[in-house]
């Protein structure tokens, strides 16, 4: 049972490099073309093949960010979540890898004056930059459901080293139409001035808080 929530929480991060796109039936599609290493894709198909992959459910799935300003606490969310999770061993290890990748078009706040100011080339600049994406490198277990995951984060056109907290519960999988076999959750906190988003720095702490909650259900052909 460990096996199955380790590896489901590497497929965590940010939706299905496993997953299958809408105008492409290709596993990993959203992850093809030079986006990802190639030998990362060959990774991730060939788990598919051994029944080792698990898929982002999108449905049940956000990333979200907090950050502090001067109209208070800001929280915001996207719902465009796809990606996958691929397990080697019965434990996480270098050998299992995880994808993710967020439509930046998808953001949503409950104040549109906000939102279009975070879409906006003074923040996430949605027009220019429409995905984030994370691939993970190294996951180390605290104890049976926490760990500390490292990976690499590219959003608005930089990329740089990430580490989340992660916790995992793991779902008794009793309905085969159930949508997930684990819920991840993960926080994590980044500097918006290491993305190169330096403006309005009077208006908005550089401190931001990333938090996700990813339901995983094992891929089947």
């Amino acid at each position: 049972m460990r096996g199955l929530i380790l590896i489901s929480l590497i497929f965590f991060s940010f939706p299905a490099f496993a997953l299958q796109s809408a105008d492409d039936g290709r596993v990993c599609a959203p992850f093809r073309g030079g986006i990802v290493d190639p030998v990362i894709i060959k990774s991730m198909l060939q788990a598919s093949e051994e029944g080792r992959l698990y898929r982002i459910q999108p449905k049940g799935s956000t990333v979200g960010f907090c950050v502090d300003s001067a109209v208070g606490r800001v929280e915001a969310r996207f719902k465009g979540v796809q990606g996958g999770l691929a397990l080697r061993r019965e434990v996480w290890g270098d050998e299992s890898q995880m994808l993710v990748m967020i439509d930046t078009n998808t953001l949503a706040m409950k104040r549109d004056y906000l939102q279009n100011m975070l879409e906006s080339e003074y923040f996430l600049d949605t027009y220019t930059y429409s995905k984030i994406l994370f691939v993970s490198k190294k996951l180390w277990w605290r104890n049976n459901d926490s760990a500390f995951l490292e990976g690499i984060l590219t959003m608005h056109g930089v990329t740089r080293p990430v580490y989340f907290n992660v916790k995992i519960t793991t779902i008794p999988n009793r309905d085969p139409q159930s949508i997930a076999d684990i819920v991840v959750t993960a926080k994590s906190f980044i500097k918006r001035s290491d993305f190169n988003m330096n403006e309005l720095t009077f208006l908005v702490d550089d401190s931001v808080e990333l938090c996700m909650r990813i339901e995983a259900k094992l891929f089947k052909k």
